[in-house]
């Protein structure tokens, strides 16, 4: 942000009377079906923004920001907000609400209608951060897709539901350990960054809050195996997690022996489990899977000669 800027207007971010005001005269009621639970308290948007680590050289992507209280507070912090938005009536009226309350950064922000699990690039400059406060029933796939497809941005900071937040966060052993645990750890060093009450959110939903901060490697997890290969011996290893790996990955190698063989030359015992096992480990199994045996070639010619057909007989 410039100098010569005028600071933020303080009466600018959105209070429980604006959201419902806003609500009311676009006809949006919030929808369990696309998880949309608004937040209605200023102070918890510039918590999230704060906690964020948002700064004035930041282009920000937003993911779901509904009828806009945590994009106004990103807007007074980021150089630059560009917000996805799948619902045709609230991305419709967003541009306009970031235009009456913050008018002066109102050139600053842009709007992709769109649902996010398609979106490939964005307008503008890269995104370096990626703060949002994802849709319950979406967060996981949202999250993963977003650092798949924008490799720049370096942080992120999600409100997503308190028991998706503690498996996003949560390291080998823990009991909620599994897949998106592994999944989020192969892009990012992954933390929780506190909890969210009920009772900022319109509608207050039925399950608490919690914020997972992301802050993506400063080197890649060293392996040559490619991310879907990595990803698919997680998703074998989680698929029956009771199991031991030896068993769990049979049909991913071809076979309970070739699974065995496959985890010792990674140096993991055939008797672990997925829910103890680290990102480098399933990268090291995934490096090790066991290259199929070629198909016996087919012989072009029959084998036996075809039985020639009798001879026909003639008319007398």
């Amino acid at each position: 942000m410039s100098t010569t800027e005028p600071p933020p207007d303080t009466n600018a971010l959105l209070g429980p009377a604006d959201i419902r005001e806003l609500a009311a005269a676009l006809g949006v009621r919030p929808t369990k079906q696309r998880g949309q639970n608004f937040v209605i308290d200023a102070n918890t948007v510039r918590r999230i923004v704060r906690t964020a680590g948002v700064r004035p050289d930041d282009v920000v992507v937003e993911v779901g920001p509904g009828l806009g209280s945590l994009t106004l507070a990103l807007l007074e912090a980021a150089d630059r907000v560009v917000a996805v938005e799948i619902d045709d009536v609230l991305a419709g009226a967003l541009p306009a609400t970031v235009e009456a309350r913050m008018p002066a950064r109102a050139e600053r922000f842009s709007l992709v209608h769109s649902d996010a699990m398609r979106v490939t690039e964005l307008p503008g400059p890269p995104p370096t951060a990626l703060v949002a406060n994802l849709p319950y029933n979406v967060a996981v796939p949202v999250l993963l897709h977003m650092l798949e497809h924008f490799p720049t941005i370096e942080r992120t900071l999600v409100m997503v539901q308190a028991e998706v937040a503690d498996r996003l966060a949560a390291g080998p052993g823990n009991k909620v350990y599994g897949v998106p645990s592994v999944k989020a750890n192969w892009y990012a060093d992954v933390k929780r960054a506190g909890s969210i009450g009920r009772t900022v959110f319109w509608p207050a939903p039925n399950v608490d809050s919690g914020l997972v901060s992301l802050v993506r490697r400063a080197e890649p997890v060293a392996t040559s195996a490619s991310r879907t290969e990595v990803f698919a011996v997680v998703d074998a290893a989680f698929a029956q997690r009771r199991k031991t790996l030896r068993a769990a990955l049979a049909g991913w190698a071809g076979s309970a022996p070739a699974a065995e063989a496959a985890l010792v030359a990674a140096g993991v015992s055939p008797q672990a489990r997925g829910e103890g096992l680290t990102v480098e480990e399933f990268a090291r199994i995934a490096e090790s899977k066991p290259t199929p045996l070629p198909e016996p070639p087919t012989d072009a010619q029959p084998t036996t000669p075809p039985l020639s057909s009798p001879p026909k007989e003639t008319g007398a």
